[in-house]
């Protein structure tokens, strides 16, 4: 395969870009972000910088396109929300060349929490009594309504932005921080306990064909993990095929599913239609045949597989010393870095300088670190320039079935 793997900052991205170039595939990176940590790997053919699919979309795509001609790529594998962009336009790209994702209709339906709570209740799958806010009075009444509660909007990613009233993020933001709308509402639901299970997936024509489920022991800042431990998929796999099910017929693409497991019982509580850490988790064989579908049963990582993220590991282990430093210890000298065996050791030295572009956007926009470093690669639910007539009408149908 000749392979395009953007949005090149994240891990995950430069994990499948190490998996499928040792494999002798030809794989090319892109970012918005020159620095970008995955666009410096020894396993690339070349890397290249694009437009923000967000603040410039006919100009990234302009830049994919350019890619695509200039190493002859005949698959797009994207690891991020620019995956919606792409979609929208995939009628842009050139002939020959395969986008591996569903169509943007069937994404939106996906990311919008709101649609995503009524596609999965129609799914047979479980998730928790759900309340849409679309204005301050709403976003109140919601919160009153349940003793304990947690609230996000519903386009929103990484565990940035989140009110509630139990646990370590309670108060770290106030219902006055939120500001919901018709447009961009939020979902409140009432606190359920337990550890957040999250699981990865390849599916190819609506079979899925690769599934880690995975808790994250250590986090950065209470959202984001740092350290990857892959659980039972019993469960999971089931959910995740019950929700391709429930879908187009003959869904191709990366999913995503968080998920608490409440004393056993999983409810789910999001969707991200992207590769998210649980693929660092899979075999390089593995991916490879997922991704084309040869494997005739799906890959499941069996429990006990562990990776992390050493130097974030490292500097968490310093945010609150005396909570962290024990277990990161134990971490730094018992668990598989990610980049262990590589010998990629370029590529990493570039974190730094992706961690400092972050800051920098934090600083201007006033945001946090997580959602700065995102920015001008998510997608909020808005209008896509150059969308089809019918991926809008998708769009509207999507905003207009809130409940």
């Amino acid at each position: 395969m000749r392979v395009l793997v953007t949005s090149s900052r994240n891990t995950f991205a430069l994990d499948i870009i190490r998996k499928l170039g040792s494999l002798g595939h030809t794989v090319v990176a892109s970012d918005t972000h020159a620095g970008a940590t995955g666009s410096h790997s020894k396993y690339l053919a070349g890397h290249a910088v694009t437009a923000s699919p967000r603040h410039d979309t006919d100009q990234f795509m302009a830049d994919v396109n350019r890619i695509v001609a200039e190493y002859d790529i005949d698959l797009i594998i994207p690891t991020f929300e620019e995956v919606f962009y792409l979609a929208a336009r995939v009628a842009d790209l050139p002939d020959g060349v395969r986008l591996f994702s569903g169509s943007f209709a069937t994404l939106a339906r996906l990311h919008d929490k709101a649609s995503f709570q009524r596609l999965v209740k129609r799914a047979g799958v479980p998730i928790p009594e759900t309340i849409v806010a679309t204005d301050r009075d709403s976003l109140v009444a919601a919160t009153e309504k349940y003793p304990r509660y947690f609230a996000r909007a519903a386009f929103s990613r990484g565990g940035v932005g989140l009110l509630t009233n139990t646990g370590p993020l309670a108060g770290k933001m106030s219902v006055d921080d939120c500001h919901p709308t018709e447009e961009q509402p939020w979902l409140v639901q009432p606190f359920v306990d337990g550890p957040m299970v999250c699981t990865y997936s390849t599916i190819v024509d609506g079979r899925v064909t690769s599934q880690c489920t995975y808790r994250a022991p250590e986090q950065w800042a209470h959202s984001t993990g740092i350290t990857f431990l892959a659980v039972d998929s019993t469960d999971t796999l089931d959910y995740t095929q019950r929700i391709v099910d429930a879908l187009d017929p003959g869904f191709t693409g990366q999913l995503s599913f968080d998920f608490v497991d409440n004393d056993g019982q999983l409810y789910a509580i999001e969707c991200n239609p992207r590769p998210t850490n649980g693929v660092i988790l899979l075999e390089a064989e593995q991916l490879e045949e997922a991704l084309t579908g040869s494997n005739e049963e799906a890959f499941v990582v069996e429990p006990g597989v562990e990776r992390q993220i050493s130097l974030a590991v490292l500097a968490d282990a310093f945010t609150e010393p005396l909570k962290h430093l024990p277990t990161s210890l134990h971490d730094l000298i018992h668990v598989k870095d990610v980049g262990a065996g590589w010998h990629d050791s370029l590529a990493m030295m570039w974190s730094p300088a992706t961690l400092v572009h972050g800051a920098k956007l934090s600083r201007g926009d006033h945001k946090e670190l997580l959602g700065a470093l995102g920015d001008d690669i998510v997608w909020n639910g808005e209008p896509i320039a150059g969308m089809s007539e019918a991926d809008a009408a998708a769009l509207e149908d999507v905003h207009g079935q809130r409940v």
